[in-house]
């Protein structure tokens, strides 16, 4: 059976009109951006979501992202103010927010992010001596973000950090500068025995004078508890008004007193039977311990 030519031409025409409707259809994806350019030159910018073109005049380039994104550029080699030359990687973090200016702003926009990466780090570095670039990685990421930033903002990016990943000096300055950290280790190690070590000696020290002072101080109590029972037993003995037999017998007990004291003054009666002498021995005696044993508690005092 054959077709009509009219019923032949319809079927053509529709399929070519089924055709450029779905070329004239673009479905923009979130986060991404499309650039329409009509007979060669910028037309306009597509947004999310469901969007038209004319087929055949305008043309639809590959869809650009607007998510920020990260380049991991591999190791620069780069010579510090010391001449000591370093392999160092750099991490840049960028977002596109022109899609027009990233378009035609720039041929190959990675590659020339790259490159400038790779010489804003030398500029940079080239300032500093070794040991300045390995302690200020803050400041090194701050000025070559500020720089770069500036530098892409004609191509629609920009840069939100750049990070110094990794600082590889040659193998030599590593294991001088292991040395190093091990020598003020070391260092720091041998302070703080000596710091422990006069803690302690100044510790033991205070507690010999604390229990010094102690000592002294019931030394004192002692003597000053004896002289003041030494005292009281004198007083004693004179109220009771004893008889000839007991001072007779405290008589013989204060000679083996006064042999075995530190009395400076010793007097001994002729006759023990008088009981006045032996009183008056036995006073005086009594009396000059006692006095002895005030002296001894009057130094302890001023001690």
């Amino acid at each position: 059976m054959e077709l009509e030519p009219w019923l032949i031409a319809i079927i053509v025409i529709g399929a070519a009109l089924l055709v450029i409707f779905a070329l004239s259809i673009r479905i923009v994806k979130q986060g991404t951006a499309v650039i329409v350019e009509r007979l060669g030159k910028y037309h306009r910018t597509l947004g999310t979501g469901l969007r038209f073109i004319v087929p055949f005049i305008d043309r639809a380039l590959p869809m650009i992202s607007l998510k920020e994104q990260v380049a991991d550029f591999k190791p620069q080699p780069v010579i510090t103010k010391d001449n000591v030359t370093m392999q160092i990687d750099s991490v840049v973090f960028f977002q596109i927010v022109d899609p027009k200016l990233y378009s035609y702003g720039i041929e190959r926009p990675m590659s020339a992010i790259e490159n400038l990466t790779a010489t804003t780090l030398r500029n940079i570095v080239g300032e500093l001596e070794l040991d300045e670039t390995l302690s200020s990685r803050d400041t090194v990421n701050t000025k070559m973000r500020e720089i770069i930033d500036t530098a892409t903002d004609p191509w629609g990016i920009k840069v939100n950090r750049v990070e110094l990943k990794n600082i590889l000096p040659p193998a030599a300055i590593q294991e001088s500068m292991e040395k190093q950290m091990r020598a003020e280790r070391e260092r720091r190690e041998n302070i703080l025995l000596a710091e422990g070590e006069k803690r302690s000696k100044i510790l033991v020290a205070e507690g010999e004078k604390e229990a010094e002072i102690l000592r002294a101080e019931a030394r004192k109590i002692a003597l000053l508890t004896e002289a003041e029972g030494q005292k009281c037993a004198i007083e004693k003995i004179m109220e009771a008004k004893p008889d000839a037999s007991y001072l007779t017998l405290q008589g013989y007990e204060a000679l083996k007193v006064m042999a075995n004291g530190e009395a400076t003054k010793i007097i001994v009666p002729n006759d023990l039977a008088n009981v006045a002498t032996l009183f008056t021995t036995i006073k005086e005696t009594l009396g000059q311990n006692n006095s002895t044993a005030d002296k001894k508690a009057t130094k302890t005092k001023q001690k």
